[in-house]
């Protein structure tokens, strides 16, 4: 049985599985192979899809939030268009978890929207005080945090407020001079 931490790895392994099937030289066996994995996603689409509709007609809210929240039945929802959140809803979700891991407030991620093509549009703000590494960090946790939570977004675009950038630290050279003498020791 599948732990919630191999669902990466699980979808990983089918795109591999699907794209070796298109590479059969058989063409009957490949469509046969590919009518099999259509034919059992579409029956576990619909057992899931019942159990969504059992869950609902039961008024069980709580049965139904914590469904969504575990990350395999969550990305079986999204695969089969069930989740009860919409994507949206879900980056905001996945926003606010990652918030107080990278030491941002309330106004540290914005989410500005969703368009049409599913890419997740965010205003950073006050991150990494000009350090890009620092940005770049908290940048690709966002960004995996969002993923994970919505795995149907096709890309990601975050960018930073205007005139939220640090001046950066300069350094200069020391003048040459005489060194400091140490202490002597008595």
């Amino acid at each position: 049985m599948l732990q919630a931490h191999d669902v990466q790895a699980a979808g990983g392994r089918v795109e591999a599985l699907i794209a070796e099937l298109a590479t059969l030289s058989d063409p009957a066996t490949r469509a046969k192979a590919e009518e099999l994995v259509r034919v059992l996603v579409e029956l576990y689409g619909a057992g899931l899809e019942r159990v969504v509709e059992i869950v609902t007609e039961t008024e069980a809210a709580e049965v139904l939030h914590r469904l969504a929240g575990d990350d395999l039945v969550s990305s079986l929802l999204v695969l089969h268009d069930l989740h009860p959140l919409s994507t949206a809803e879900r980056v905001r979700e996945a926003l606010d978890g990652v918030r107080p891991r990278l030491g941002l407030g309330e106004d540290g991620i914005e989410l500005l929207g969703v368009d049409e093509a599913g890419v997740v549009r965010l205003r950073l703000r006050g991150t990494g005080h000009g350090c890009p590494s620092s940005r770049s960090a908290v940048t690709d946790a966002i960004e995996r945090a969002v993923v994970q939570a919505a795995p149907e977004v096709s890309g990601v675009d975050v960018e930073e407020q205007a005139g939220d950038r640090a001046p950066l630290l300069q350094i200069q050279r020391h003048r040459p001079g005489p060194c400091p003498e140490p202490e002597k020791i008595p």
